[in-house]
């Protein structure tokens, strides 16, 4: 099979890559582009590790290949964390790493939409995203007070 030529916008930069027509978006950000960040899980979108952010749009990484994507690199702006991954590390809302990627990407693609969720609707939102080390609890806690932050900043 021959390789296809996509161009798209990834972290808000121009991209272009060469990719064999069954590369997965997954595939393509870790293997050509290095984007490490942004994980497998389960390979079959249940788990949520590989979310990104497609054309503003939560998807998992592992079923398609996309135009415009944000992923976990492109949260931080320089040295500077986004507001949720400084919770995150503040609260312990993490441990072993693997699903953290995912989750970030699906809490900050929430308070886009909704910049003062309830705890039901960020648990209702991050219900996509699996973690096998940890409760939800302190992860819950950093999206609320992340967003709390957020909206005292603005």
């Amino acid at each position: 099979m021959s390789q296809i030529h996509v161009t798209t916008k990834i972290n808000g930069d121009e991209t272009e890559f060469l990719c064999e027509p069954e590369d997965t978006l997954l595939d393509v950000l870790r293997d050509r582009l290095g984007l490490t960040g942004t994980k497998e899980g389960c390979g079959t979108g249940d788990c949520g590790a590989c979310s990104v952010a497609v054309d503003g749009r939560l998807v998992c990484s592992c079923l398609m290949l996309g135009r415009e994507v944000a992923t976990i690199e492109g949260m931080a702006k320089g040295d500077q964390l986004h507001p949720l991954q400084r919770k995150f590390i503040e609260m312990a809302a993490l441990q072993c790493g693997i699903c953290t990627p995912g989750i970030l990407v699906a809490a900050q693609s929430l308070l886009e939409r909704n910049p003062d969720p309830s705890e039901e609707e960020v648990r209702y939102w991050l219900a996509g995203n699996l973690c096998r080390c940890t409760g939800y609890d302190k992860i819950i806690r950093a999206v609320m007070d992340a967003a709390k932050d957020m909206r005292e900043a603005s």
